[in-house]
């Protein structure tokens, strides 16, 4: 699967999104070195502490079905004129899944007319993570 594929993954995924409060819409994909890929979207609570953000939803669906690492790539879109880039939360738990398998996956950060691609460890740097509890 291509950058460009994943992102029309991710795109799709954003199509599901449960976001009545924010009308924001976002949508991700996760590609493994398997070649398979796991997408996830956004959805809110009126609870608004209880929202899921989509890549957090993707990794759970992920780990549910007993994937430990192997991540290569991660794709994120949403509404606006800029790229989207996981929220903090998100790429801690990106950086959980992505430490099991030993790997620094490809975040592709996607906006309408531009993608951005950057590795996790620089939307993170100095991460913790299960090696930090060693």
């Amino acid at each position: 699967m291509t950058d460009e594929d994943l992102i029309a993954a991710a795109r799709e995924a954003a199509g599901n999104s449960y976001s009545p409060y924010s009308n924001f819409a976002v949508g991700s994909a996760l590609r493994f070195s398997d070649g398979s890929v796991v997408t996830g979207t956004n959805i809110e609570n009126a609870s608004y502490g209880l929202a899921l953000c989509a890549e957090t939803v993707a990794v759970s669906k992920a780990m549910a079905d007993g994937v430990r690492g192997g991540l290569e790539a991660v794709a994120v879109t949403g509404p606006g004129d800029a790229p989207i880039t996981p929220c903090g939360r998100c790429r801690q738990v990106l950086n959980e899944l992505a430490q099991l398998g030993g790997t620094d996956p490809l975040v592709l950060c996607v906006g309408p007319e531009e993608v951005r691609r950057v590795r996790l460890s620089e939307l993170l740097p100095d991460a913790f993570g299960p090696a930090s509890l060693d």
